[in-house]
């Protein structure tokens, strides 16, 4: 007890590693739109500074938000996801290698979903600015819930902001959505595929 058990180290930013907000979801649900979803890989969660061995080539990225799932089947918090997909391979087998979470979770009253701006840089080039569309979380957490349980920790990726394709070779590749701030990830060659 005692004050001392609330006193934290503080270590600068370049001195740790920070791993995704969820590590090991129990399942991931990535949504086409409010009605329909894909399960995706939850072995495959790469946090912030990842290397995203892409398998083949054809290589390309959909920016999401994602939604984890809390207590009692509620919309626990938010964060970004990169959905990373190759070409060279067939759904769902397409994102089996990679599906990028963070660098945060925000808690619904920290944030307004709908003023929500998302960018993508590759290399230090833009290559994709949008505001994020309304998505119907409440419909979307129905849906994966209905006739199953959701337990915390579940993740249910939003409809695509977009797509960004050629990425094939070696890239650095930034999403960022404000407040999250950016999920960072590199691209290099060689993964199985």
């Amino acid at each position: 007890g005692g004050a001392s058990a609330r006193e934290h180290a503080v270590y600068p930013l370049g001195a740790v590693r920070l791993l995704a907000p969820v590590l090991h979801p129990p399942s991931v649900r990535v949504f086409g739109d409010e009605t329909s979803f894909d399960f995706a890989n939850p072995a495959a969660i790469a946090g912030p500074e990842a290397e995203i061995a892409a398998p083949g080539v054809g290589l390309e990225l959909r920016p999401r938000i994602g939604a984890v799932i809390g207590a009692e089947m509620s919309l626990g918090g938010f964060t970004v996801c990169a959905d990373w997909r190759t070409r060279n391979a067939t759904p769902p087998k397409d994102r089996d290698f990679a599906l990028g979470l963070g660098p945060v979770v925000l808690t619904p009253d920290e944030l307004e979903l709908d003023s929500l701006v998302a960018t993508v840089r590759v290399d230090d080039e833009e290559r994709l600015r949008v505001s994020v569309e309304p998505f119907d979380w409440e419909a979307a957490r129905a849906l994966a819930a209905d006739g199953t349980t959701l337990f915390p920790g579940d993740v249910l990726a939003s409809a695509a902001l977009g797509v960004v394709d050629d990425l094939d070779g070696s890239h650095a590749v930034e999403i960022h959505v404000e407040p999250f701030g950016a999920l960072h990830q590199t691209v290099v060659p060689g993964g199985r595929g």
